[in-house]
């Protein structure tokens, strides 16, 4: 039997005499050591038989064998730290859970997420969003003293937090909505509000009044108009969208 070095060599092999399938990656390209050069789109071109099926997996090999200089964010390539999150495509999503178009020698447009502060490249600024997140305290509040053991909630309970505690904070959402882009230091956006709800809707949680206090204005919830971008382009699938609505519904109705 052949080893699994044999096998991979003899794959690697068998790809590399295959013809080549050459597709056209544009890169967004800005460098705030030289921010007299204006913001760019750069060409490469990346044979499809020879990197792996995700749009993350072109970067790499890019950065790697072609462009150092090259900057993103990446870490768990599984969709769970939110950190490759990009604008490919022309849609929001995580470069490690975009499976690349291998048939088409179709050009592809790939951007750090729209409407932010770029620190480099593909990187975005997301200070404010993380200091929106920190602003809707989104941890457990009680003045009850805790069990030393568990916090226990019933199964109808712990239901209510599912579609909501998935959510990996990788800002797509947020900035793929447009009332976010208008009123960014101010409305707190998709991301941060189903955070919020997340924590509403906790039966363990005493703080619930407190935290539709601090929402009660017009600004920090009442900004969204439905658009609904950020349930479509929620590389997990949920629906930050209807969060929104059931805490407006909840607010309306206390």
């Amino acid at each position: 039997m052949r080893s699994a070095l044999q096998f991979t060599r003899s794959m690697a092999t068998a790809a590399a005499s295959k013809t080549p399938n050459m597709k056209t990656f544009k890169i967004y390209r800005w460098n705030p050591d030289t921010p007299d050069v204006k913001p760019f789109m750069q060409s490469y071109e990346l044979d499809m038989n020879q990197t792996g099926p995700m749009v993350l997996d072109a970067l790499l090999n890019i950065k790697n064998e072609m462009d150092a200089t090259l900057t993103f964010r990446r870490s768990c390539r599984e969709g769970i730290c939110g950190s490759c999150a990009m604008n490919i495509g022309g849609k929001n999503t995580l470069a490690c859970l975009c499976k690349l178009d291998k048939e088409s020698n179709k050009e592809l447009k790939i951007y750090p997420l729209p409407h932010m502060y770029i620190v480099r490249d593909l990187v975005p600024d997301l200070t404010l969003f993380y200091k929106q997140y920190k602003s809707i305290q989104p941890y457990l509040q009680s003045n009850e003293k805790m069990p030393e053991r568990e916090n226990l909630q019933s199964v109808e309970d712990r239901k209510k937090l599912d579609g909501l505690y998935e959510c990996i904070l990788c800002a797509c959402c947020s900035t793929s909505c447009p009332s976010y882009w208008w009123n960014q230091q101010e409305y707190l956006g998709p991301a941060v509000l189903m955070q919020a709800y997340r924590w509403m809707v906790d039966s363990r949680d005493k703080a619930t009044d407190a935290r539709k206090a601090m929402l009660q204005n017009s600004m920090s919830l009442y900004r969204c108009h439905t658009i609904m971008n950020c349930s479509k382009t929620c590389p997990k699938g949920l629906n930050p969208g209807g969060a929104i609505a059931e805490i407006k519904k909840s607010m309306a109705f206390d």
